[in-house]
């Protein structure tokens, strides 16, 4: 039996750090304005960019749990706490949806006077702050899948702050207050699409399903196709993090076969194709006694 332990490490600790803070003090001053000048609107994204902030979080807590070393109690170190956390903050996010949309309900049938002009300032200033958090993540999305989930967590909600400038902007020269719990309701639909996925992805990796981005089936095809390679069993894709992936497999093999070479070239695929970073292989011949041909998932 062989392992194969890689990981590749991008420090963005600092980033991730700074773009909490700047966000968790800007939705601060959102909410308190929201409160203040009786807007829907900016509450509406103080909620979406709180979202993200825990987006924030999730993905810095995956990338600093992910350099803790395991203990003999934790052999896995403390990798799957950030998939927990997903999925508590997705439950969260939809209950604090639905408190907005009541609230943006009422302010349907009973509209109230809301300041133009001090959404579009506030809700300018979230465009800028959002812009810049993503611009700290702008480098390494295209080397790190976390990483691009903070950095398009942050840019969409720059767009989504656009919105709210836009919707200011029509109630200052309008004064069509129907406007603010729109735009709120708008909003609020653009949290739960994003929460619902986040939902879905984080029970999927709760009960150790095969990460999306992944398919078993090219997987084993994969191989299956390898020279010397005689059969491919108990092959199990789990996720250990947000954003790390574990494999473990069986594999029968010919008896001239150069096993660590096969494994070697194996981990190193898995890594470059498959993003799969923590690859554990047992090989066995055709005669061993603990060869079994036997499927390794139902279809």
């Amino acid at each position: 039996m062989s392992h194969n332990h890689t990981r590749t490490a991008f420090n963005y600790n600092k980033a991730f750090i700074i773009g909490i803070l700047l966000n968790a003090l800007y939705i601060i001053v959102e909410v308190f304005i929201g409160i203040t000048y009786n807007s829907m609107a900016l509450l509406a994204d103080a909620g979406h960019n709180f979202s993200d902030v825990l987006g924030l979080v999730l993905a810095g807590g995956a990338s600093y749990l992910s350099q803790k070393a395991a203990t003999k109690t934790k052999t896995y170190g403390m990798r799957k706490t950030t998939i927990l956390a997903a999925l508590i903050n997705a439950i969260l996010l939809l209950i604090a949806v639905g408190a907005i949309t009541i609230e943006a309900i009422q302010k349907i049938f009973e509209p109230q006077p809301v300041s133009g002009f001090t959404v579009m300032v506030v809700a300018g200033i979230g465009v800028v702050t959002n812009t810049f958090t993503a611009l700290l993540f702008v480098k390494g999305r295209h080397s790190d899948i976390n990483i691009k989930g903070a950095f398009l967590h942050m840019a969409a909600d720059a767009a989504v702050s656009l919105g709210v400038v836009a919707g200011g902007f029509i109630i200052y020269f309008t004064g069509w207050y129907l406007v603010d719990p729109i735009i709120s309701l708008i909003i609020v639909i653009v949290i739960t699409l994003s929460t619902w996925e986040l939902l879905k992805d984080s029970f999927r990796l709760s009960i150790d399903a095969v990460p999306k981005d992944i398919d078993f089936i090219k997987v084993r095809e994969y191989l299956a196709s390898l020279d010397g390679v005689n059969d491919v069993h108990d092959l199990h894709i789990w996720p250990m993090s947000t954003t790390e992936t574990a494999l473990t497999v069986h594999l029968v093999v010919e008896k001239q076969i150069n096993t660590d070479r096969l494994i070697q070239n194996i981990a190193k695929t898995m890594e470059t194709r498959y993003f799969i970073n923590h690859v554990t292989i047992q090989t066995e011949t055709n005669d061993s006694d603990d060869c079994k041909q036997r499927p390794d998932y139902v279809v």
